[in-house]
């Protein structure tokens, strides 16, 4: 199981139905994306922090772990706005206003990927795919997505236990083991994966399988109180955008 997932099915909104968690988390996505990044991504990101470390009980080492990601993404593509190619300049020089454009793209889609975190520490895929049928998505999809998660992880855990008996064997004590290793990582892994979906479908057809997954879907309602309160905190972050902005040279 990955940190993620793991972090999310032990979070304390666990119970919780994943449309109160959707609005808050992709509700400060949108806010992150639509408003102005200052200082409009500023309080986006403040405010999923707090709320991710605060009353989502997110472990601020875990989240990093996962943020480390996306956010080297955000830095990547904020740095290609610092400089242009061609034009007076020469070959290579500092854009214009770039460094005023690469840190407001950066505040944004750090923001923006915070919210997200947000939806993803608190709501295992579990909860959230079966639900999809009801919102319309066909089931067929939905089936196709909730077996593609869960070979993920059987691919995962094979993976390793290959690296591992690998390692045993001295397999990664030069670069040329290492490569060796490698491909057969790759052979062996691909193979694994065609023999378990063969398996799959086996077991599939033999229980009769007609075309749905049937899965238990542990019971939760829509918070009228917590739906409520996120959109409050949303205009109010809305709010004080705007005014702020009138306000902040």
């Amino acid at each position: 199981m990955l940190p993620i997932d793991a972090a999310a099915h032990s979070s304390r909104w666990r119970r919780r139905h994943p449309v109160d968690k959707a609005v808050l988390g992709l509700g400060l996505t949108a806010l992150a994306i639509s408003l102005p990044p200052w200082p409009g991504g500023a309080l986006v990101l403040v405010t999923a922090l707090l709320v991710l470390l605060g009353p989502a009980g997110v472990p601020g080492r875990r989240l990093w772990r996962a943020y480390r990601v996306p956010l080297g993404f955000c830095v990547t593509g904020a740095v290609t706005l610092l400089v242009q190619v061609g034009g007076p300049g020469g070959m290579v020089s500092l854009a214009d206003g770039g460094p005023l454009r690469a840190g407001e793209l950066l505040l944004r889609t750090s923001a923006a990927s915070l919210g997200v975190l947000l939806f993803a520490f608190t709501t295992p895929m579990s909860d959230l795919l079966p639900r999809l049928v009801k919102a319309g998505v066909p089931a067929p999809v939905v089936d196709v997505a909730l077996v593609t998660y869960r070979m993920s992880f059987l691919l995962l855990d094979s993976v390793r236990r290959i690296r591992e008996a690998q390692a045993a064997r001295l397999g990664h004590m030069s670069r040329a083991a290492e490569w060796r290793s490698l491909a057969g990582l790759g052979a062996v892994a691909f193979v694994r994966a065609f023999d378990r979906a063969t398996r799959l479908q086996a077991g599939l057809a033999g229980r009769g399988y007609d075309g749905t997954l049937r899965v238990l879907v542990p019971e939760a309602r829509v918070s009228v109180r917590f739906t409520a309160a996120s959109c409050v905190l949303l205009a109010a972050l809305a709010a004080l955008t705007l005014v702020l902005e009138k306000a902040l040279p």
